[in-house]
């Protein structure tokens, strides 16, 4: 292991852990990947999975301070009280002290700025967790929580891929010292039958997985958490990481030109 919790960023490469529900698959997925390399994990509330990441972290060869742990305060908590004791949980539920992220899952719902991250900063503060994060947030509400919160805002956890580049988004973060964390960065599956992605992947003898993936770590304060269970899938993505992709490649990609976004709820706030 290289990352260092104490100076790194968010690492680069992270398993994301939506959908995967089944408790062995769960555990096993995430001790395979944190063995293999991964030093990044994300989970969250909703995700119903906090429990068995925690058992696949316990199952591992790798310390706790040796990799990033992230997890998402769901909407139905965000008053003060719950996301204090909803957080709580989620740290026994994952067996650790503290989390390296916590996110704010939505701004929906018991999303109250003043109220909700007054709690965030409480646990900020007492060490339960090192940063601060939000996620499907616009830049007018990255910018309303700003005034609220006393701890700097570390991330933004948003859709991001080929078919959903997020100028805009990047923008902001590279300008405001944040990270874009892009979540849902093979766009569930989409990028497989994008020709341009296709051309690319023949071209470097790799995946459409793995060229969308470089495609978006190659982008200074952006990094990816694609979903996987199986070990081929979580040793394909991981393979992303290796692959340098060109100015032509590049240019190819950020041509496509599409705005397909793949998750869309009613409570979205865009």
């Amino acid at each position: 292991m290289t990352y260092d919790a104490n100076s790194d960023g968010i690492p680069k490469l992270g398993l994301g852990t939506w959908q995967n529900t089944d408790g062995d698959e769960c555990a096993k997925s995430v001790a395979y990947a944190l063995d293999l390399g991964y030093e990044h994990v994300d989970t969250a509330q909703a995700y119903g999975n906090e429990e068995h990441v925690g058992e696949g972290i316990a199952d591992s060869s790798v310390n706790r301070e040796d990799f990033f742990l992230a997890t998402k305060v769901w909407i139905d908590n965000l008053e003060y009280d719950d996301v204090i004791e909803t957080t709580e949980d989620s740290l026994d539920k994952l067996g650790t002290d503290y989390v390296d992220l916590l996110y704010i899952h939505w701004p929906a719902r018991e999303y109250d700025p003043e109220e909700t991250l007054a709690a965030f900063d409480e646990l900020y503060d007492e060490g339960k967790i090192k940063h601060v994060g939000l996620s499907n947030f616009d830049p007018e509400h990255l910018e309303e929580a700003k005034e609220h919160l006393d701890a700097p805002i570390y991330a933004n956890q948003v859709e991001m891929h080929p078919l959903l580049p997020q100028d805009e988004l990047v923008e902001y973060v590279q300008e405001n010292d944040m990270t874009l964390v892009a979540y849902s960065p093979l766009a569930r599956g989409e990028v497989f039958d994008v020709p341009e992605l296709t051309e690319v992947a023949e071209k470097h003898d790799a995946s459409e997985a793995q060229v969308s993936l470089a495609w978006l770590m190659q982008k200074d304060n952006v990094v990816a958490i694609p979903k996987a269970t199986g070990e081929d899938h979580i040793e394909d993505n991981y393979g992303a990481l290796t692959l340098e992709l060109d100015d032509e490649d590049v240019e190819k990609i950020d041509d496509i030109g599409a705005k397909e976004r793949q998750v869309d709820p009613d409570f979205a706030p865009w």
